[in-house]
């Protein structure tokens, strides 16, 4: 990092410890470097690092686990503002999003997906099948989110691949609240992979849109 000015020294790290989460030198989820680390760094007083690092707590970027450091959450504000809002979604209003975003996903990875995204779609697949037969609820919750979001990514739009990751976590929620119905055994994913790895867009589509609609039938 950049050695900063001295003047407007809060400000200033704000700054600094923004940019480096926006450009990934710390991505969501590790622990940035130590207070002391950080005011070393910076050229500044560990008071003004942890002042900077109340701020962007607040703004949602970074948490702080007691005893074992500070996260990173999210890599800006507008990403945590639309998971506040996801939180306090209905579900109803999440599928209906869902409409949007899934069968552009489904129609655009049918045409642009690699080799690479298919492995990680069958891997994601695999652990769903596997949580699901093991009656692991939360395993099950969190490969299938993986899953939509390999789907996501095959299609290869930086833009949709972030909006689906925003929701991940309400994505997530809306299978666990299913609790044990969302284990009963379906083929509609494995429908959506082959349609995908086939190339065929209309048949990825219409297996979304009947993904979404069993998922409103369960509401």
């Amino acid at each position: 990092m950049r050695n900063v000015a001295r003047t407007s020294l809060v400000d200033s790290a704000i700054a600094e410890l923004r940019r480096e989460i926006a450009d990934g030198v710390w991505p969501v989820g590790t622990k940035i470097p130590s207070e002391s680390r950080l005011a070393e760094s910076l050229g500044m007083s560990r008071l003004s690092v942890r002042e900077a690092v109340r701020v962007l707590v607040h703004a949602g970027l970074l948490h702080t686990r007691q005893g074992d450091g500070t996260y990173v959450t999210a890599t800006d504000e507008s990403e945590v503002a639309l998971r506040r809002r996801l939180d306090t979604a209905a579900a109803m209003d999440i599928i209906d999003v869902r409409r949007g975003l899934d069968l552009v996903a489904a129609r655009l990875a049918a045409g642009r997906r690699t080799d690479d995204d298919l492995a990680a779609m069958r891997a994601a697949l695999a652990r769903r099948d596997a949580a699901g037969r093991a009656g692991d609820l939360d395993g099950f919750a969190d490969a299938d989110v993986d899953f939509h979001l390999r789907v996501a990514g095959a299609a290869h739009n930086p833009l949709l691949g972030d909006l689906y990751r925003s929701m991940s976590e309400a994505l997530r929620d809306s299978v666990r609240d299913k609790e044990q119905a969302a284990l009963a055994p379906d083929t509609s994913h494995e429908e959506l992979l082959r349609a995908i790895e086939e190339g065929d867009a209309a048949k990825a589509v219409a297996v979304s849109v009947a993904i979404l609609d069993q998922q409103e039938r369960d509401l």
